[in-house]
């Protein structure tokens, strides 16, 4: 009888949490998801000041708002965690926005207001795997500026408000030439606060950009990026098995990246725009001590 008892009862741990290792994005959940903003945890802000205050070089580029962080923590669907330094602080983005682009595209495409067809699939994910600039070009000209800020700032998303300083932004082609459309608070043409790009993949996660439809097209877009620098450069080390879906930016001394990873150990968002000469290696050096800080905030 001991052992009837046991043998069931282990089978049905083990088959939770097979699943919910399994678990596939966007992830399926009833009613309207809670804003970032709500999802603030004071104890994973503690631990995340804590880790990046021991680097004074880190310390230092935080002072002088040269450094922006934001970290969500999925790793308990049901309690999702949110903290970052700097986080509704802009700054110029280079090609991390975008992302910006793609999600407008996608509700052009998803309202009818722009023709599906391999080209523009094959521009969208150029644009994203490997950030090609023409590819991007070409999505904003045929989207245009105010179709991209409308998207961000509608109600669904508000990815860009000025009243929580501000957001994504795309308001110049990756070219030359071309009008500018600058953002309203700094007059920066390809910006980003790090609260809002996490707000980006969170709502990507939980299906909520356009529709679920939509997000998984998206995420199929962002998956398996082909340059391998920045955060994707230690997860290859540290997290091989699992899926990664990404874009970053540089451009002189702004360097930039976003990650969604999900896999059986580790389901997070991690974001950072750093405006200093080391900030590759920096963002590098970021995903070992920042999953640290997931791990001891769940345990507090």
């Amino acid at each position: 009888m001991k052992y009837s008892f046991r043998f069931p009862t282990l089978l049905i741990f083990l088959f939770t949490s097979i699943i919910s290792f399994a678990q596939d994005l966007p992830i399926k959940i009833q009613g309207d998801i809670n804003a970032i903003d709500e999802l603030y945890c004071s104890e994973l802000q503690a631990e995340l000041e804590d880790e990046i205050y021991k680097h004074k070089n880190w310390k230092r580029l935080i002072d002088n708002k040269m450094m922006s962080i934001g970290i969500v923590d999925l790793s308990d669907i049901n309690d999702i965690q949110y903290a970052g330094l700097n986080d509704d602080h802009m700054m110029y983005a280079a090609s991390l926005p975008k992302i910006a682009v793609l999600l407008a595209s996608m509700d052009a495409i998803d309202k009818g207001e722009l023709a599906n067809s391999k080209a523009i699939q094959n521009d969208m994910r150029l644009m994203i795997s490997k950030s090609n600039n023409q590819a991007t070009t070409r999505m904003i000209d045929r989207v245009g500026y105010e179709k991209i800020e409308s998207v961000l700032r509608s109600p669904k998303h508000k990815l860009y408000d000025e009243e929580v300083g501000g957001g994504l932004w795309v308001g110049k082609r990756y070219a030359a030439g071309g009008r500018r459309y600058p953002e309203p608070l700094k007059g920066l043409s390809h910006a980003a606060t790090t609260r809002q790009v996490c707000s980006f993949y969170y709502q990507l996660a939980m299906g909520n950009l356009v529709n679920e439809t939509r997000s998984r097209q998206m995420l199929n877009i962002m998956e398996n990026p082909e340059l391998h620098h920045k955060f994707v450069n230690t997860l290859d080390r540290v997290a091989p098995e699992a899926r990664v879906f990404r874009k970053s930016g540089s451009w002189r001394n702004y360097h930039s990246d976003s990650v969604l990873v999900w896999g059986p150990d580790r389901k997070y968002i991690l974001v950072a725009l750093i405006d200093n000469d080391l900030g590759e290696q920096i963002i590098r050096d970021l995903v070992v001590p920042l999953e640290n800080v997931m791990k001891k905030s769940r345990t507090l």
